[in-house]
């Protein structure tokens, strides 16, 4: 069995022979990971039809995969059965408090919770002895530390490799997820002995590299260090959205690719200086040692290594014989033995098509653009096109959009890719020996990935960057068969420079324009709910090219591409209704995009940190900053605005307590337009609802956009006092939280409203034409 491409030396038969088993080794561990019952016999129904078409055909690579499934769902479910279990999943179901020696097995990742409730802590590490219920256990089962509190910063310095003890409650965990269960510290963690020695040293090499970047400019300062080791703590999450917005996310990464560009790098200079033969061989091994050394050895690292050098053999020595999917082939069916838990992994599954698109397009592209481009230029470019292609689908599936300028940033980032993270690796290797001689190399290593830099940046900022996709079943085929058609019209294209250049002129035009939806904005519209994933932004026009802008939302990208989309080009009054990350996250996106003529906020400045930073900003930028009043109003064009209710200061106790007073505290207001009025409320709860209607504010209005994504705390008084025809639900799609709520919708309905959300129905547009008002929605 095999599949054919034409080269420019003529066709290659690509091996696909153990295609099926690959499949057959992800499909087997995906459905025994889960361990449910019904995906075991589901597992060996398909075997037993595998089975049945070997034995029909005759055909040897069915018979395989029948073998590898049923060796994969037997390897798999004895796996998941023990994980569920042993001792740490059944104290778990009970909610046991249990005295834990865990070793350390992962990076801590540091976060602040979106509920407001402060930093938290996530690490992933085995248990190797565990006191629980007057019983104890000697044992190695992987759990999840969720630590928070006053112990968040020991845990946040963590060290891979490093065995602590401390008490903690055990909660039930998903299977699927590959850990016996969850743990809540409830006492600091003791340290009982450090890493080993040599993870000692490469923490010692890391920091060198921290150290010698400090020097840098703050961008490059926190760049070097992602793309050598994949070290993102200094990474801010403005350059985290520019680099999503862009595709160009897994440079930031531990990733196949990634790897897959620096030894392509490094093998090209080992050519340059004259290596050859096994000893090139040798210094490629020698490259995937350091590299996963110096990141620690993790699972992932190792994955990304093995698909990096599985990718690079097989554009290289593999690439004339067609054996390249056969590695890849062999590189899944390995590594889903090892850990079945990669088959649940969108890491994983991104690495495999980068890996398989750079074998099946990388060396054809690369040879078509050849014969115009110098060699090693050729290669550059065309090994990241090819990824970004092959994982476009996936990608589009977990962000719900397309990259438009996925395609060329990843192509003009592509040659800068391997100087820049080879200088970082060399600055690695001598800032901790000698401080003064890595310093030079940071800045070299820095001003390499400058470019990198400005190619995130302005293309992130294009108001084309990126389309707005569903991911439905049919919208995600769709993606699939235009990068498969991309895939085969690439090398006619890139082999004639007449035609990539005036194709490369048509695309930057069509990123210098936001995406053109047929009947999106309509001409008349008012107010427009924008799609900004887990979060509010709510525009109110005022005047053309001007509106109120209540709330940034999330994602800085999303919300740029939603004012250019309906042409709002500046923002004469922004309300921010409370400091959570779901409502304030775009800011600086938006004060670097338009000028922004004053703010208010809630008078409550919690969580502080953001308060303090926000105000640091608006006032460096000299922007009004003032606190909201109920009773104050401001007129802006055609509409008013009223503050109804501001800082309230309550809660409902318990865990949340802290969250409900911050949510509370929002400033809610009311828009009046002509002939048409608004009510928004941020994330109000019932309590600060119950107190709005007790002080007799008047809350009526046309719309309301539903307190706090529609969550289930809602005050069905509050609701109805509104007297909306139309409600307004500005949520993510699949969102963790379970927003909105099926009894707030039951609640909407019954009060008969209609009920629009962003989720479902993409951004929504209120339009007013002749006297009466209309629904346009996105999608």
């Amino acid at each position: 069995m095999s599949g054919s491409e034409a080269t420019g030396s003529g066709s290659v038969q690509h091996d696909l022979r153990l295609l099926p088993s690959a499949v057959a080794a992800w499909l087997g561990m995906w459905l025994a990971s889960s361990g449910q019952l019904v995906a075991l016999v589901g597992a060996g129904v398909i075997a037993l039809v595998v089975a049945g078409v070997a034995a029909g055909r005759r055909s040897l690579p069915a018979a395989l995969a029948c073998v590898v499934l049923l060796g994969s769902v037997l390897a798999g479910g004895l796996r998941a059965h023990a994980l569920s279990t042993g001792p740490v999943a059944e104290l778990a179901t009970e909610k046991a408090v249990v005295v834990i020696v865990l070793q350390v097995t992962s990076e801590p990742s540091r976060f602040q919770s979106r509920l407001g409730w402060g930093d938290q802590v996530q690490l992933q590490g085995d248990v190797l002895q565990m006191d629980g219920r007057g019983q104890a256990w000697a044992l190695q089962q992987a759990v999840t530390v969720e630590a928070s509190g006053d112990s968040v910063d020991e845990w946040a310095s963590m060290m891979v490799g490093a065995t602590v003890g401390f008490s903690g409650r055990l909660s039930a965990a998903d299977v699927a997820d590959g850990v016996a269960a969850r743990v809540r510290p409830l006492t600091r963690p003791d340290i009982e002995s450090d890493p080993p020695w040599w993870l000692v040293a490469v923490e010692r090499v890391r920091s060198g590299l921290r150290q010698a970047a400090d020097t840098l400019p703050a961008d490059q300062r926190a760049l070097v260090p992602a793309l050598t080791l994949g070290d993102t703590s200094q990474v801010s999450a403005t350059m985290t959205d520019q680099f999503r917005a862009t595709g160009l996310t897994h440079l930031m990464a531990v990733s196949g690719a990634n790897l897959a560009l620096l030894l392509a790098f490094v093998v090209l200079v080992a050519r340059w200086c004259g290596v050859r033969g096994r000893w090139l061989t040798v210094v490629s091994v020698i490259t995937v040692l350091v590299f996963v050394a110096l990141c620690r050895a993790e699972p992932s690292v190792v994955r990304s290594a093995a698909m990096g050098v599985v990718a690079l053999a097989a554009v290289g020595r593999e690439a004339g014989s067609g054996g390249g999917l056969r590695l890849v082939s062999v590189a899944v069916i390995g590594l889903c033995f090892v850990d079945p838990w990669l088959s649940r992994s969108w890491g994983f599954a991104l690495s495999v098509a980068a890996c398989v698109g750079i074998v099946w397009w990388g060396r054809r592209w690369a040879e078509a653009l050849g014969r115009w481009l110098p060699a090693w230029l050729a290669d550059a470019v065309a090994v990241p096109l090819a990824a970004q292609v092959a994982t476009q689908p996936l990608v589009t599936a977990l962000s719900g959009a397309v990259s438009v300028v996925g395609v060329p940033a990843n192509a003009l980032a592509g040659p800068f890719v391997g100087p820049a993270t080879v200088l970082g690796f060399a600055t690695a290797g001598v800032a901790w020996l000698v401080p003064w001689l890595g310093q030079i190399l940071a800045w070299a290593a820095g001003w390499a990935a400058e470019p990198i830099l400005l190619i995130a940046g302005y293309g992130s900022s294009l108001p084309g960057a990126r389309i707005t996709w569903p991911a439905s079943p049919f919208a995600l085929a769709l993606v699939v068969v235009g990068s498969v058609a991309i895939g085969r019209l690439a090398p006619y294209v890139l082999r004639r420079w007449w035609l990539v250049l005036p194709l490369a002129v048509l695309l930057v035009v069509a990123l210098l324009r936001a995406p053109y939806h047929v009947g999106w904005p309509p001409s008349a519209w008012e107010v427009v709910a924008c799609d900004v994933g887990q979060g509010d932004a709510t525009v109110v026009s005022v005047a053309p090219g001007q509106a109120i802008l209540v709330d940034t939302g999330p994602d800085p990208v999303a919300l740029l591409a939603c004012l250019d989309q309906v042409g709002v080009d500046a923002v004469p009054l922004l309300v921010l209704t409370h400091y959570h990350a779901d409502h304030v996250g775009g800011l600086e996106a938006l004060l670097g995009s338009r000028p922004v003529g004053r703010v208010i906020v809630s008078p409550m400045s919690s969580p502080l940190a953001t308060a303090r930073a926000i105000g640091a900003e608006l006032a460096q930028r000299g922007i009004p900053l003032s606190q909201a009043v109920a009773g104050q109003e401001f007129t802006v064009g055609d509409a008013r605005w009223q503050t109804v209710a501001a800082g309230l200061q309550l809660g409902s106790g318990g865990v949340g307590a802290e969250s409900s007073e911050e949510n509370n505290s929002s400033v809610v207001g009311r828009v009046q337009l002509p002939g048409l009025s608004m009510l928004l409320t941020g994330d109000v709860e019932p309590e600060g609802q119950e107190a709005i209607l007790a002080a007799g504010n008047d809350v009526r209005a046309n719309i309301v956009k539903v307190p706090h994504h529609g969550s289930s705390r809602q005050d069905r008084d509050f609701l109805a006092a509104t007297g909306a025809r139309l409600a307004l639900v500005e949520v993510g799609l699949n969102n963790t939280y379970g927003h909105p709520a099926a009894k707030t919708l039951r609640t909407l309905e019954g009060l008969g409203m209609q009920i629009l959300r962003t989720d479902q129905q993409g951004a929504v547009a209120v339009s007013i034409s002749s006297g009466t008002w209309h629904v346009t929605t996105l999608r």
